[in-house]
């Protein structure tokens, strides 16, 4: 059961590919970028571009590419964050039963996952478990490619400095027949000691056509139903180059759309629009929702300042930042007896002057 293509990024993977064809590409990458772009897709998609043995790889059709779409592939490794295990010091057979019954569960919903909750993490006999990984050979190619998803989430934990210091040691000198392949939305939460060993590769939002094909696929279309019916045009346009966003369980689907439409009003410049979207906001009996809104609103705009870093605009990033501090003093106000409504009304209107 083959996993949701790969919809975007045509510069980036043709750019990718070349490297990988040409045995360019270096040994340890970061995948960086905002939240739902399809960062781990993309790896998965590099994977089976260097595990591909033909001359135009990846050709989909061999079965190296066939065994990498079903996350069948010996010698694709991918960890990502998981639920801490109940024995507390794991072995090693116990970690790979773990991931095992993860990746069997993301073919079975056919790649699509929402974000990790906020107490999975990457834990260091996960760690333990990939060095041990990367010094044996390749199953049934010439290479292995381990990938780490959402690698901000490694967990530092007392006595793993052995486990610590011999990943930093993969990183920097890996196997010959190995390619590592970290992924972060967050690559200011990495280590310096990790991103010093890693050629950083930035990820951007994907483009409107992308996201249609995306939200369009039949597996896709059913996954979403299920969280929220909405037309196409809709999640498109809620997307806003990052699809992956709007796999996230339903509260946290809810509250990002409900922050991109905060957006959207405040920089429409509209009265009528910014009073609507305030008295849309939740009552007093609704405050969780509106502070999973307000958390949302924070991820957004720091990505929206992220982006314009990325462009050397710095207007754009300093408006965004204030954006960001006005959201910030509004969340101090939601355990007291203001209502959302006016919370918002005020930060809607803060929003606008600060981003026009």
């Amino acid at each position: 059961m083959p996993i949701v293509d790969l919809y975007g990024h045509e510069t980036l993977r043709e750019r990718l590919g070349a490297s990988a064809r040409a045995r360019s590409l270096p040994a340890s990458l970061l995948l960086h970028g905002p939240h739902g772009v399809g960062k781990q897709r993309l790896a998965i998609w590099l994977a089976q571009t260097i595990l591909c043995r033909e001359p135009d790889a990846p050709c989909g059709k061999c079965a190296s590419c066939r065994y990498v779409s079903e996350l069948t592939h010996p010698d694709l490794h991918w960890i990502f964050p998981r639920p801490r295990l109940k024995d507390s010091d794991p072995d090693l057979d116990q970690v790979r039963a773990d991931y095992a019954e993860a990746i069997f569960e993301r073919v079975t919903n056919f790649g699509l996952y929402a974000p990790p909750s906020g107490s999975e993490g990457i834990y260091v006999a996960t760690i333990r478990s990939l060095v041990q990984r990367a010094v044996m050979a390749p199953a049934v190619g010439s290479r292995k490619v381990f990938i780490v998803g959402d690698a901000e989430r490694m967990v530092p934990q007392e006595g793993a400095d052995m486990a610590a210091n011999a990943f930093l040691k993969l990183l920097e000198e890996p196997p010959a027949d190995t390619t590592i392949i970290l992924t972060t939305s967050e690559p200011g939460a990495l280590l310096p000691t990790i991103r010093s060993r890693v050629a950083a590769v930035r990820a951007a939002l994907v483009t409107e056509k992308a996201v249609r094909a995306f939200v369009e696929d039949p597996q896709v279309k059913k996954a979403l139903d299920k969280i929220e019916k909405a037309s196409s045009a809709e999640r498109v346009r809620v997307a806003a180059g990052a699809p992956g966003r709007l796999l996230a369980g339903e509260g946290n689907a809810k509250a990002t759309i409900n922050a991109r439409r905060m957006v959207e009003a405040a920089t429409s410049f509209r009265h009528e629009l910014l009073d609507s979207v305030a008295m849309s906001q939740g009552s007093f009996g609704a405050r969780g929702n509106f502070a999973e809104t307000l958390d949302a609103l924070v991820e957004l705009l720091g990505e929206r300042a992220r982006d314009a870093l990325h462009r050397n605009d710095a207007k754009a990033a300093y408006a965004a930042s204030e954006a960001v501090s006005a959201v910030l003093e509004a969340q101090t106000y939601t355990e007291t007896n203001v209502s959302p409504q006016l919370i918002t009304s005020r930060l809607l209107r803060r929003l606008s002057s600060t981003l026009k």
